[in-house]
């Protein structure tokens, strides 16, 4: 798959395609439908399926205030669209310029300028252009005009539509089962591991500590199954993927200030992960972060954690 950013970065033999716009945050099962169905139209057409996305969120422009927190990285969210069969991602820089640009400005330079659509796909709620003033409507008639097809695809879900943001409000609740559900694999978040207190070696649980700027919506505090997976190894590494115990908060019983996602690799204190680039990803929620009383009260806890955490991830 290839990947430009910038209409510049296009190459002049590209060919015709046909197109979908969107954010695609977690490329979630929703968005799925749309792409695998670009990929069907392109091939019924002899053209290159082709996504065209944006970075960063429109909101983190126009108001920053109410910017979502990405469910995923936009490396992330280049990789799991490929996943689908596009051959191409278009990443456009969002700007207050582009987002000045009338529905038929972005449809004649992006659509049919760039790309030579021959068709272009989108969900029923698909708006784009200034003020979002471009719906379906507004792309058939454009479509008409400029000679491509429109295909729209009515909402995917079950009894309600599928959507980032129902994504990220199932994992602030912690719900990663479900979340999980919507997005057709488990979350994850993705980050170096770095120095922390190591109070959890001193405990009998050493973990690997995710960098502050870990990317990835961080789930609700609690503690959860989950695999640790080094993304530095190589893919065959069996080593590349560990059960893991996963903890997010602020350590309470320490009387901790920074949030924190660590996991304890099950039953490993032989690795030294330092500096590693890792991902976590999140099977199930076994409980919220707790404060105790006792430290030995704390080590009992995590034994039973552990042991839950081997339940639950033996069969996944």
């Amino acid at each position: 798959m290839r990947t430009w950013t910038g209409l510049d970065a296009l190459p002049g033999d590209l060919g015709p395609t046909v197109v979908t716009l969107g954010n695609f945050d977690g490329v979630h099962r929703g968005h799925r439908a749309v792409l695998e169905r670009v990929v069907v139209e392109a091939a019924a057409r002899g053209a290159t399926p082709v996504a065209v996305t944006f970075d960063p969120h429109p909101l983190a422009v126009l108001a920053p205030d109410r910017a979502p927190s990405a469910v995923t990285s936009l490396a992330e969210r280049v990789g799991l669209l490929e996943d689908t069969g596009i051959a191409g991602v278009l990443v456009l820089t969002f700007t207050r310029e582009l987002a000045a640009q009338t529905p038929e400005e972005f449809v004649a330079e992006v659509f049919v300028g760039a790309l030579a659509a021959r068709a272009v796909v989108v969900g029923r709620d698909t708006r784009f252009g200034v003020r979002n003033s471009g719906n379906v409507d507004t792309l058939r008639e454009l479509g008409a005009a400029y000679g491509f097809d429109v295909v729209v695809l009515d909402d995917v879900g079950v009894g309600h539509r599928w959507s980032s943001t129902e994504v990220r409000a199932l994992l602030a609740e912690g719900d990663v089962v479900t979340a999980a559900t919507l997005l057709g694999r488990p979350h994850r978040v993705t980050g170096q591991v770095v120095h922390g207190d190591h109070r959890g070696r001193l405990l009998g649980f050493p973990t690997a500590n995710l960098s502050q700027d870990a990317v990835g919506f961080i789930p609700a505090d609690g503690v959860y199954a989950g695999w640790l997976v080094r993304l530095d190894a190589a893919p065959e590494d069996p080593e590349r993927r560990l059960p893991a115990a996963v903890s997010i908060g602020t350590n309470p019983t320490f009387d901790g200030l920074q949030r924190r996602v660590e996991a304890y690799v099950l039953d490993r204190d032989d690795l030294e992960l330092y500096d590693e680039n890792v991902a976590i990803d999140f099977v199930e929620r076994l409980r919220p972060t707790l404060k105790f009383d006792a430290v030995d009260e704390l080590i009992t806890t995590m034994h039973r954690d552990c042991a839950r955490c081997r339940e639950i991830l033996l069969h996944r």
